[in-house]
């Protein structure tokens, strides 16, 4: 499991926020609150992603006709790429240029994005090129 920093091409970090997670600027304290994705490579480009020392995972949920990211309290590295039921927690990684874009596995076409405004939960869309979604994030592993 590796550490990395994310934050998306409008300087926005992630952070938990009643067990969500939400973008926003954070600055001075608060830069503290900061998540870092927790990562475990699966093939050249898939990955699981997680925050809280991989205590929690972003996975891709169909609910009725709605498709959400939702945060699972599953162990990152209990995860298995061989497992069905494990794939709602995979992550295709797209590296163009300085940025990264993250569709999931489970649900092709969705992509992990955040809003504009700040504050928001970060989600999936399947409208990437929408202007009101960003989902061109920079990822650096953490030092």
């Amino acid at each position: 499991m590796q550490a990395y920093r994310i934050w998306d091409i409008n300087q926005k970090t992630f952070y938990l926020r009643n067990n969500q997670l939400v973008a926003g600027y954070l600055q001075g304290p608060n830069t503290k609150l900061e998540e870092k994705i927790d990562v475990v490579p699966i093939e050249p480009h898939a990955l699981f992603l997680g925050i809280q020392g991989g205590k929690l995972c972003l996975a891709c949920v169909k609910s009725g006709d709605e498709i959400k990211l939702q945060l699972e309290p599953v162990n990152i590295t209990d995860l298995s790429k061989n497992k069905e039921e494990d794939k709602r927690f995979t992550f295709i990684r797209s590296d163009n240029g300085l940025t990264t874009s993250f569709e999931s596995a489970a649900c092709p076409g969705w992509f992990l994005c955040t809003a504009l405004e700040a504050d928001q939960p970060v989600s999936l869309t399947n409208t990437p090129k929408e202007a009101l979604r960003v989902t061109k994030f920079y990822f650096q592993q953490d030092q």
